[in-house]
């Protein structure tokens, strides 16, 4: 476990140490994960993830998720938008509908309604779609509870590989 994860990301991070006390949990995680995201496109699942990581206050997902968006889609000061207030980053209003949506299931579930479905589908969105963004954003649910709860820190690397405005954006609070 710890020698995959070392290779993967080029040093271990905190979470491997935090799930080495479940291994088989950990498996599943990377199973289930594996699972949602080859449900939708990458930069979706960031979108997602980062939403659903602000809503629940996840520094340590905010920030590794948020490098992803800006290695692989947007630049440092979009990425700090899309954390602040997806209204005002450069996405599409499809992208932004489904931020605002991850959102909303991350910090209340309950208050989703269909009003908040149909507006996906009328953002070009089906029901498989919208069941993938869920499912992700459920997935956040749990590791980020889980690393939070246990007090897991974000990898210093982060520090490293983020300038300072962006790590501030990116920092949720736990």
């Amino acid at each position: 476990m710890f020698d995959a994860d070392t290779k993967a990301m080029g040093y271990l991070p905190n979470y491997t140490r935090l799930f080495a006390h479940s291994p088989a949990v950990y498996l599943a995680w990377q199973q289930l994960n594996g699972s949602v995201k080859a449900g939708m496109d990458v930069r979706r699942y960031e979108l997602v993830t980062l939403a659903a990581a602000r809503a629940l206050k996840s520094s340590y997902c905010g920030l590794a998720h948020g490098k992803v968006l800006r290695d692989k889609f947007f630049d440092a000061p979009t990425v700090a938008a899309i954390a602040s207030d997806s209204g005002s980053a450069n996405l599409s209003a499809q992208e932004a509908a489904v931020v605002d949506f991850a959102g909303k299931v991350a910090a209340d579930a309950n208050s989703v309604t269909e009003a908040d479905v149909a507006g996906l589908r009328g953002h070009g969105l089906d029901d498989t779609d919208i069941f993938h963004v869920i499912l992700a954003v459920g997935g956040r649910c749990f590791f980020s509870t889980v690393l939070s709860a246990a007090g897991a820190e974000p990898d210093p690397q982060y520090d490293e590989s983020l300038d300072v405005d962006l790590r501030q954006a990116l920092k949720f609070g736990g």
